[in-house]
């Protein structure tokens, strides 16, 4: 007699419809990103370039640049970045790249100029600009982009082919490096828009990657 105890129908199913999950809930994120990077991408190499009109808005680095080097950048990591997500080819890469470009443009575009309190910030929440900025829609691709940053592209993609034909069997140490990576590179780009949240995560991110750590010894 088993001591395992079988799982309930439900479960069984519950269990398929994450498998399926892996396969199309990344894909669904990764095309839409896609389409809309894709569209911006193409509307500025078919445009004329406003960037010259923000004036000094730009944070560092790009304000070092010129206005005529970082319309070509924005152009062609939408169009290069949207193909790596269709594709599923270097996702995370790509999205961590359209990640820092859609806080910059959040930054020098979207951003309020002028804001006192919450509340003013808040009503920049929004598609068109009435004055208070209108971040709401690049606000969405960031969260949208987050899961692909942190997760990857899914199965159904070029990425999880390469790593299925490449996989060996290792034993990983469980710690804190990863996390604090992420927040620290999280912090560093929000910290354009919200200096003392960025600093936060920042700083949570350095203090897990120093964080003295007891190393986990393999088991065979």
């Amino acid at each position: 007699m088993s001591l395992v105890p079988s799982r309930t129908p439900p479960a069984r199913l519950m269990s398929r419809v994450d498998g399926v999950g892996h396969w199309l809930s990344p894909l669904g994120l990764r095309a839409l990103l896609a389409w809309e990077f894709f569209e911006a991408g193409r509307e500025k190499l078919h445009g004329d370039n406003w960037f010259a009109d923000l004036g000094d808005k730009f944070p560092l680095p790009f304000s070092l640049l010129s206005p005529g080097v970082n319309w070509t950048l924005a152009t062609w990591l939408e169009l290069i970045g949207a193909l790596a997500l269709l594709l599923g080819l270097g996702t995370r890469y790509a999205a961590a790249a359209l990640w820092v470009l859609t806080v910059v443009a959040i930054y020098a575009v979207h951003w309020p100029s002028d804001w006192s309190s919450l509340s003013e910030l808040w009503q920049g929440y929004a598609i068109t600009n009435d004055g208070f900025g209108n971040y709401k829609l690049p606000l969405i691709y960031l969260l949208m982009l987050l899961p692909l940053m942190l997760n990857g592209a899914g199965r159904f993609s070029l990425d999880h082919l390469i790593v299925s034909t490449r996989r060996a069997q290792t034993t990983t140490s469980a710690d804190g490096t990863a996390w604090g990576v992420v927040l620290a590179a999280i912090g560093v780009t929000v910290s354009l828009l919200l200096p003392w949240a960025g600093a936060v995560l920042a700083m949570a991110g350095i203090a897990l990657l120093t964080w003295p750590r007891r190393p986990i010894l393999a088991t065979s």
